[in-house]
């Protein structure tokens, strides 16, 4: 089969590879879509954090936001799962640790990451392998484009939770990318005024677009009391900012990862009363990811720009849009189409 290999840094090609094979409690997925992150960009450029911790190496097969079919099921699997459309988690935990029992897989010290960590193999291929016990049923409500949007709903829709916020409310989202645009599509359903901040006037009309309240940059950001904020940039200045411009008592989320590390004056936090929470992984938030978009409350799909092959990924991870790419901060990725002419 074919699939996109990470060679070195910067370093890639699509490689004829042995297809994979499911073992006992495993399942092969046929890969319909998957969608391209930051993550991976970092991982293709060679700066991701566990390149260098050894969490990581080259070379190694990306793509961890997917949708696909299952084609074949190992020993013990429930054989209805065959012809099943599936997504599926990222994060995949030891089993026995006290955070896995506890339901916290997502931060098992020693889990394998999809296409990230511990060298399992991601999606980015025609099939790609996966334990059972990481899928989620897609319903036909939830075509292939919204499949593949449901590991970054995940993480939006746990930031949107974790903001506290309930309608009426008043949500400011830092940076208008996947996850940003996501979170503001989660609080609108649920009744909250929303703006969006960011740098560039393409991406806050997009944001402006979906229907959020204001889409501003940081000199026309208005005064106003902010019930919660969600930090989903990559700029070390954020959160601080964020902090800063929640109102008293309430909440601040962490979800965006900045380039450099970042400083917040933790004296902030404590004269305000403000909670702070970090979110990492979609793992708590995919079912309830699905079902908003199963009952078209959201639709995610608008923020997918283009679709591409995987003889097009080098370009995408090197940040190239294609010509006929739209508004939105999301590509994608069929890996059994071809190169666009």
């Amino acid at each position: 089969m074919r699939a996109f290999v990470l060679t070195g840094p910067g370093e890639s090609s699509v490689q004829d590879v042995e297809p994979p094979v499911a073992g006992p409690g495993e399942v092969v997925v046929d890969i319909a879509r998957v969608g391209i992150c930051g993550t991976d960009m970092e991982l293709f450029s060679g700066e991701m954090s566990y390149l260098h911790d050894g969490l990581a190496a080259y070379p190694l097969r990306p793509g961890h936001e997917w949708c696909g079919t299952v084609a074949a099921v190992g020993a013990g699997v429930d054989p209805g799962w065959l012809g099943r459309r599936t997504t599926g988690d990222t994060q995949i935990g030891c089993g026995h640790c006290h955070r896995c029992l506890s339901g916290r897989q997502h931060v098992c010290e020693d889990r394998h990451e999809i296409g990230i960590r511990r060298g399992f193999d991601g999606a980015l291929a025609e099939q790609m392998s996966v334990p059972v016990s990481a899928l989620l049923p897609l319903p036909d409500a939830i075509d292939d484009t919204a499949g593949a949007l449901v590991e970054p709903g995940g993480n939006a829709l746990r930031a949107v939770r974790a903001a506290d916020v309930t309608a009426g409310e008043r949500l400011l989202v830092l940076g208008p990318g996947t996850i940003g645009l996501l979170a503001a599509q989660f609080a609108l359903a649920q009744g909250c005024e929303v703006h969006v901040l960011g740098v560039t006037t393409p991406s806050l009309e997009f944001a402006a677009s979906l229907g959020v309240t204001g889409a501003w940059t940081l000199d026309q950001l208005p005064d106003l009391r902010w019930d919660a904020v969600i930090d989903a940039s990559n700029h070390a200045a954020s959160p601080a900012r964020a902090a800063d411009l929640v109102d008293a008592g309430r909440r601040v989320v962490y979800i965006g990862l900045s380039e450099t590390p970042s400083l917040l004056d933790t004296r902030t936090l404590a004269m305000k009363d403000v909670t702070a929470v970090g979110v990492l992984s979609a793992s708590p938030g995919l079912s309830g990811a699905i079902d908003l978009y199963a009952s078209g409350a959201v639709d995610p799909r608008p923020l997918v720009a283009a679709t591409l092959s995987l003889d097009e990924v080098s370009d995408a991870l090197l940040g190239h849009r294609p010509d006929h790419a739209g508004s939105g901060p999301k590509v994608h990725v069929d890996p059994r189409a071809r190169r666009n002419p």
